[in-house]
This record gives structure tokens, sequence and C-alpha cells, in this order.
């Protein structure tokens, strides 16, 4: 069973992991034996992580938000490694604003990262899974995605974490009878920057997870492998809450 969760001889290729939750699923990725890509925008960021997860790791420099850049670092992970099994869309930014004071800069400039980005991944990695016949694709949503978390107001957040889920089961339907399956998970509160950015509220937040703490971002990065891995063989179109039991209630 073990065997299963393997990548070894995979290409994989995830999406903000030059830190936090991105950074752990390259690690578990690296740990299972992929080659793993770091896509990350911030260069001393991907240096960093590469050089910390070792020889069977890369750095591209990408922004999710251009459709071109997407399009060439897809083109060039084919060229380059020969194939491309496993995509993880989790590149994204928060922005917290009450609606009525939400600009049109915020609500764009969290749609095209955290949407349109996770869009033109899928797109143009997803060709050539297609192509191939093979592949797994893994969006990073959101707890916010599916309910409204409190105190704080995101609504363009919170609505672009919503449609990647749906985009996956989209394309779940879609691609299956290529052979590429299509997922998402939805985290918690996680102990990475995002959340350390906000201190005052930390007691707020685990006073609504029932486990009373984080989540690590490993714990969210061994969901990931299960649903990249050939565990998963079986699994498409499903969203994978990993929240501490924070919808239950």
């Amino acid at each position: 069973m073990s065997d299963q969760f393997r990548l070894d001889g995979r290409v994989a290729v995830v999406t903000g992991a030059g830190r936090g939750i991105g950074l752990a699923i390259a690690e578990a990725f690296v740990a299972a034996g992929a080659h793993t890509i770091v896509a990350e925008i911030d260069p001393a960021l991907g240096a960093e992580a590469v050089d910390r997860l070792g020889p069977t790791a890369a750095f591209m420099q990408l922004d999710v938000a251009r459709p071109a850049e997407v399009k060439r670092a897809a083109d060039e992970t084919v060229a380059r490694h020969g194939r491309v099994d496993v995509l993880v869309n989790n590149a994204g930014i928060c922005l917290t604003s009450d609606a009525l004071d939400t600009t049109d800069d915020t609500w764009r400039q969290q749609m095209s990262v955290n949407l349109d980005g996770v869009f033109y991944c899928c797109r143009e990695f997803g060709r050539h899974m297609v192509a191939a016949r093979r592949g797994s694709i893994v969006n990073v949503s959101s707890i916010a995605g599916i309910v409204d978390v409190r105190p704080q107001n995101h609504v363009a957040y919170d609505t672009s974490k919503a449609g990647v889920v749906q985009m996956a089961r989209a394309l779940a339907s879609e691609w299956a009878p290529h052979g590429v399956r299509v997922n998402a998970i939805a985290p918690g509160y996680v102990a990475t920057t995002m959340p350390q950015m906000a201190p005052g509220r930390m007691e707020t937040w685990m006073a609504q997870v029932p486990i009373g703490r984080m989540l690590e971002p490993a714990e969210i990065a061994s969901a990931v492998l299960f649903l990249a891995s050939d565990a998963a063989s079986s699994v498409t179109g499903h969203l994978l809450v990993t929240d501490g039991g924070y919808t239950v209630w």
C-alpha cells in the first residue's frame, strides 16, 4: 500500500512553492521520489526552497497571472523533462476588506492570481497531460471557499477559492476520459506566515477549531500527496477538507 503514495519517476509542478504550504507540498513530493519544480514568482524564495529541497528539485520563476508565462512554463517543463505528471495550484493571495470597501483593483488582483492563474495553469499543463493520457491536478482552495470565516471579511478571496473548487469538478468531468484526475483541497487555519500577520485574531480562530490548534503545513502536504498519487487513483472531482473540524460546527 505504501508504494501507492510514491511518485518515483514523475515530474511535479507546485506553484507558490517558495514558502508555507507550497514549500511543504514540494518537500512531500521530493520525499516521495518526484522531480519537483518550484514554480515561484519570487526568485529569492525559489532559490532558497531549491537549496533546501536538494538535487531533485528545480526552480522556475512564474507569475501565474500572466497566461503567456504559464504557457512557457508548461512547454519548458515538458521540453526539459519529457513529461509533467502532477500539478498543484497553490499560489494565491488574500487581501482583507469589507465588501463595500473592496475596490476594483483589490477584486481583480485576487481574481487574477487565485482564479485566473489556476485556470491558466490547468489549461496549459493540462494540455500536456491530456495528450499523454495521464496526470493529476490539485487545486488548493480554502475553508473560505465553502463557508464564511469570521471575523475577517474578504469577499474576493472567498469567491476565488469557491471558484477553484467548481473548476476542479468541471475539469475532472471533462478530462476523466483522458486519464487526468482533478481534485481540490480546502485547508483550514495553517501555521504559516499568513495567519501570523494577524496575531490578535489567533484566539478567536482557535476557538472555532474543534481540534483546538493550528494545522501544520506538513499535514496539508500529506493530503495533497494522497490526491496526487496512485493511492487516489479512483478519486477525481473531489474536495478534500483538511480543517481540523472547523466546518463541522
